[in-house]
């Protein structure tokens, strides 16, 4: 299939290219063949873009689809909590969902992304009750190729018992063997790393303050044999307590695994040092920022001019629900801007510019998922990207500045159109060929199973 997007009124290659305007976008099969003005191209379709912002798709680089059935809880109330309180009262509940909620949940979760101009979702799904069984990845996959959404899928897995000073429950609970043997068999089935790839896997155990040390150690060995990424949460809390039982902090305690480089990232960090954040840059270790949980842990916003000046690979993500309510991308990425500046005069370096925080949605997220064919619009990359109609009142006043307009200023309702793989996956309030009250009416009676 081929479109040819006509008199865009703003195109953004990406956060540091300048803004194209009134030029035309060919989009021939996965990809995009051609930006310039007076485009023509016989047997495509014409869409008229005229008022249409184009953007790169969003890359989202942390999530907890599952966490999508357990939200809006005013009893989970994360400003009276630590963030190990949170998870000692919140994983029993985890531990309840089934097969069919885990499945339903992800319908939920990348819908939601979709609509918000996200084209690249990863998942740490590290929830693996026994009764739910084994293929909660599988249900992922399924459930990405239904709403056309290319998947990177984070196989998750706790191994360390709570009577050893974990948090997770005995339901919860794999071993090392185990949990690197399904990772095994889901890089063997799904990993596809061609140009243009739909679908992904990374190692990435939960966290090591859940895990054993050999769980971490046995990643590492599979994931290089493999040629595949690794993930993990780390800087969230943990660090005093790995240093308690290993003599070292988080950070320190997986480089001396192997666990960190370039084929590796982290989520969260935001209680690591200086001196941490540097090592990282060394090692070129990324992060995944994911700032809407910072307002409920409260404890400090993480220092993104920091990691700039360092160098560090940055990338955004939404992370769960259950500790941000939402899967809105594009939310997030006003939300990393303005709580950088909330803190901005107690920083030694200044905030980056608003259109970096778009850049490490896009560009920043295909370096940490090791996509050299996203997050940019130029001839030859993916056609992932979406559309926001400006021509609507809330948007005068900012429309001289495209870039800005995301992290600045902020989008309150979803994308005009999006595209992943040259599809048209969402547009005009609508997902092509489905029926979004049916799969509303399926995901409501699956989560009311876990309310009851």
């Amino acid at each position: 299939m081929s479109y040819l997007l006509k008199n865009c009124a703003a195109i953004v290659p990406s956060a540091s290219d300048l803004v194209l305007a009134g030029q035309d976008m060919l989009i021939e099969g996965k990809q995009i063949a051609a930006i310039g003005p007076n485009l023509h191209a016989p047997g495509a379709e014409i869409i008229d873009a005229s008022g249409w912002f184009l953007y790169p798709g969003l890359i989202n680089t942390h999530h907890h689809f599952f966490q999508c059935f357990i939200r809006n809880r005013a009893d989970l109330d994360w400003t009276r909590l630590s963030v190990i309180e949170w998870l000692d009262l919140i994983y029993p509940i985890f531990s309840r969902l089934t097969e069919d909620q885990f499945s339903h949940a992800s319908v939920v979760a990348l819908a939601e992304l979709i609509k918000h101009g996200c084209t690249t979702a990863f998942d740490h799904q590290y929830n693996f009750p026994r009764h739910a069984g084994s293929r909660i990845v599988d249900r992922q996959f399924e459930a990405a190729d239904l709403l056309g959404i290319r998947f990177h899928a984070g196989r998750g897995g706790n191994t360390l018992p709570k009577s050893e000073g974990s948090t997770i429950p005995d339901e919860m609970l794999e071993t090392t063997a185990q949990f690197i043997g399904d990772c095994e068999r889901l890089i063997d089935t799904y990993h596809d790393d061609a140009p243009f790839s739909m679908r992904q896997v990374a190692v990435a155990p939960c966290q090591p303050v859940n895990c054993y040390k050999d769980t971490f150690e046995e990643s590492v060995r599979l994931a290089r044999d493999k040629g595949v990424l690794l993930h993990t949460h780390v800087g969230e809390g943990e660090s005093p307590v790995i240093k308690a039982r290993t003599g070292r902090r988080t950070v320190q305690y997986l480089e001396e695994m192997g666990f960190s480089g370039p084929d590796t990232w982290y989520a969260h960090c935001w209680e690591l040092t200086h001196g941490e954040l540097a090592q990282m840059a060394a090692a070129r270790t990324g992060v995944s920022h994911c700032p809407e949980p910072v307002y409920l842990v409260g404890a400090e916003v993480t220092d993104i001019p920091a990691m700039q000046a360092l160098g560090l690979r940055v990338g955004l993500g939404c992370d769960g629900a259950a500790s941000n309510d939402n899967s809105n991308l594009m939310h997030a990425v006003h939300s990393a801007y303005m709580l950088q500046c909330l803190v901005a005069s107690s920083r030694k370096h200044p905030v980056p510019e608003p259109s970096a925080f778009l850049g490490y949605a896009t560009t920043g997220g295909a370096d940490l998922l090791a996509r050299r064919d996203l997050g940019r619009l130029a001839p030859g990359m993916a056609a992932d990207l979406f559309a926001i109609d400006t021509r609507r009142l809330e948007y005068v006043g900012t429309r001289h500045d495209p870039g800005s307009l995301i992290p600045k200023v902020g989008i309150s309702r979803p994308v005009d159109m999006t595209m992943i793989n040259g599809r048209i996956v969402w547009r005009d309030g609508q997902f092509p060929g489905l029926d979004e009250s049916d799969l509303f009416a399926k995901a409501e009676t699956s989560l009311h199973r876990i309310m009851t």
